[in-house]
């Protein structure tokens, strides 16, 4: 809250009376007398607005405009899919009562989680994601529906207990796939480790901080000369 000084206009009319009383009571018809005049409204609305107060009111603080919500980065994007695709998830895997098909929809999520995080650490990655997001989720949140509005009937029929069936072994593959997806979308990390590896290996070796490579040969080389030395006569 903020305050803020409200003057009154009743100064304004108390001068505006001063001056008909002085235009009734005074001689109004040479330039002096309307300056006396204007001289007498003045001097009266200054002592009326000094003895009348402003009106303190308190007012709300006007609300600072909202800043413009920044755009969602790629990563982030997948990320929010990915959080939306969880919930639906973990909601179908609390309507669902067999422990079985709870173990599988969790699974999927771990899997699906973990291949959307991979946008964060590797932007390269991105479409593959986009890709598997916009086509597998989707049909895999479909078919856990299906099986969910089936569960609900809690009636056995052939063609009930074969499309749950049927479900379920889709469960199992998807999981398989979900897992080469990941597995795949790690492919250049591992390729970029294994060379790192390399490199810090034939470091280590140069410098002979392993027991392999041309440090332990120049060192064997070494003790193999001083062995040499020590076993020549002196003359």
């Amino acid at each position: 809250m903020r305050q803020v000084k409200r003057r009154s206009a009743l100064p304004v009319y108390i001068a505006a009376g001063a001056f008909a009383l002085y235009a009734l009571a005074a001689p109004l018809y040479a330039p002096v007398h309307f300056l006396i005049a204007a001289a007498v409204t003045a001097a009266v609305w200054l002592a009326a607005d000094r003895l009348i107060k402003p009106k303190i009111e308190y007012v709300p603080e006007p609300e600072k405009p909202a800043e413009p919500e920044k755009p969602l980065t790629p990563a982030q994007q997948i990320m929010a899919q990915a959080d939306l695709a969880k919930g639906e998830m973990a909601r179908l895997a609390g309507s669902i009562a067999d422990g079985a098909v709870k173990e599988k929809i969790d699974r999927l999520i771990r899997l699906s989680d973990a291949i959307a995080r991979d946008a964060e650490n590797d932007e390269s990655d991105i479409p593959q994601i986009r890709k598997f997001q916009s086509y597998f989720l989707p049909s895999t949140i479909r078919l856990l529906n299906a099986y969910d509005r089936m569960d609900s009937l809690q009636v056995d029929g052939e063609n009930i207990t074969a499309s749950k069936q049927r479900i379920l072994q889709m469960l199992d593959t998807e999981a398989e796939a979900f897992q080469k997806q990941l597995d795949a979308l790690y492919q250049n990390d591992a390729m970029d480790l294994d060379a790192d590896i390399q490199v810090m290996e034939k470091l280590l070796a140069r410098e002979g901080l392993v027991d392999d490579g041309p440090g332990a040969l120049l060192r064997q080389a070494a003790r193999e000369g001083m062995k040499h030395t020590e076993n020549t006569p002196q003359k």
